[in-house]
């Protein structure tokens, strides 16, 4: 998973014609590092569908608040700089969970192409 550290970098990232999903995380969060044994595993799993990159909260302070990002860990998609739908809370987040995310995102952005 691309590390974004920066505003410029993230706008860059979401700015795809694609899905970009951004995992907002820190790493004093321990739901943050609940989901990393099996986000690896995701991320090959979606490969083929999708572009997930990190933001740390405190690193990229400002796009955590201009996403409006209370709780962590959270998701975002995009498309084309274009927030699809977001999976923002203070919740631990299952695998399952993620992945009914993610597939809702590429079925949103799906629905936006025709």
């Amino acid at each position: 998973m691309q590390k974004i550290v920066s505003h410029e970098d993230f706008n860059k990232a979401i700015s795809t014609s694609g899905v970009t999903v951004a995992v907002f995380k820190a790493d004093w969060c321990g739901d943050c590092h609940f989901i990393d044994p099996f986000m690896p595993d995701v991320e090959q799993q979606y490969a083929d569908k999708l572009t997930l990159i990190e933001i740390d909260v405190e690193q990229a302070e400002s796009v955590s608040q201009e996403q409006n990002v209370l709780g962590i860990p959270s998701f975002i998609a995009y498309s084309e700089g274009r927030e699809l739908v977001r999976l923002v809370n203070k919740l631990r987040k299952s695998r399952e969970e993620i992945e009914q995310f993610l597939d809702r995102a590429v079925e949103v952005h799906a629905s936006l192409a025709k």
